[in-house]
């Protein structure tokens, strides 16, 4: 029986390159930091411009390599398609690290979703990340390995009384990210995924009171931090990690884990 027995990096990503979907604020932001911060060359996208050059400004002037792509993620199969060829030209030619990140939340009862929102939910949580995989995967695997870590939530595994079809692109993401390891695995290309608890981000900060009783009772007594959720993708984007496939990360301060008192 032969074993693995190369010596395990530290969590350091010099000459890799990353592309991170929804990284113009929030956790999108934080993790494209922390990816550049430990030497990855990061491509940070999203639709809005001004917010993107803000963060690739930030990167750059903490010494890191970032580039910003404009896309819609909600747009043709064609866009996303161009997106990704234009990411990987950005990044030299190929895509090291990939994180599906982008996602929105109507926070509605199921009666009250319309349709729009629907359709826009399914193309940017669901359809959007598997063009991406297909775009990108054949060629990280090609190239003889890479990453992709995938961004799901606590609420993916537990029963709510509201965002249903939300909940339902997260679990979506998780079955994706098993099924994606055992496609992709066998052929050098590391599949997981970072499941957040409940975050706060600037997009929520407003229901911060609200955040802090839904937290209350966790075993960490506190919200999420962005920073919180970056941490678990760098752990998952390095060599740290090399046995780690197909798996779920829960960086959600126990809300999944445990029932309130």
């Amino acid at each position: 029986m032969t074993t693995n027995t190369a010596p395990i990096s530290t969590t350091r990503l010099d000459g890799r390159t990353a592309l991170v979907t929804g990284s113009t604020s929030g956790i999108g932001a934080a993790i494209a930091a922390t990816l550049a911060t430990a030497g990855a060359h990061v491509v940070v996208s999203g639709r809005d411009r001004a917010r993107g050059l803000e963060v690739t400004a930030r990167i750059r002037d903490g010494g890191g390599q970032a580039e910003f792509l404009a896309v819609d993620l909600s747009g043709s199969y064609t866009e996303i398609r161009h997106f990704a060829a234009e990411a990987t030209a950005l990044l030299g030619g190929r895509i090291d690290i990939l994180v599906n990140n982008a996602g929105i939340y109507p926070a509605t009862a199921t009666a009250d979703l319309t349709d729009q929102d629907l359709d826009a939910m399914l193309a940017v949580n669901i359809r959007a990340p598997h063009v991406l995989a297909a775009s990108i995967l054949p060629a990280m695997a090609g190239a003889g390995g890479g990453i992709v870590v995938n961004i799901g939530s606590w609420m993916a595994s537990v029963g709510n009384p509201f965002a249903a079809l939300y909940t339902a692109t997260k679990a979506a993401m998780e079955q994706l990210t098993r099924s994606w390891a055992a496609e992709f695995g066998p052929r050098g290309v590391r599949v997981n995924t970072v499941s957040p608890g409940v975050t706060l981000t600037p997009g929520n900060e407003s229901a911060r009171a609200v955040l802090d009783v839904m937290t209350a009772t966790t075993p960490a007594g506190v919200v999420v931090q962005p920073e919180d959720i970056a941490h678990g993708v760098l752990f998952l984007a390095s060599d740290t990690s090399r046995m780690i496939h197909g798996s779920i990360l829960a960086v959600d301060g126990g809300i999944s884990s445990i029932r309130p008192a």
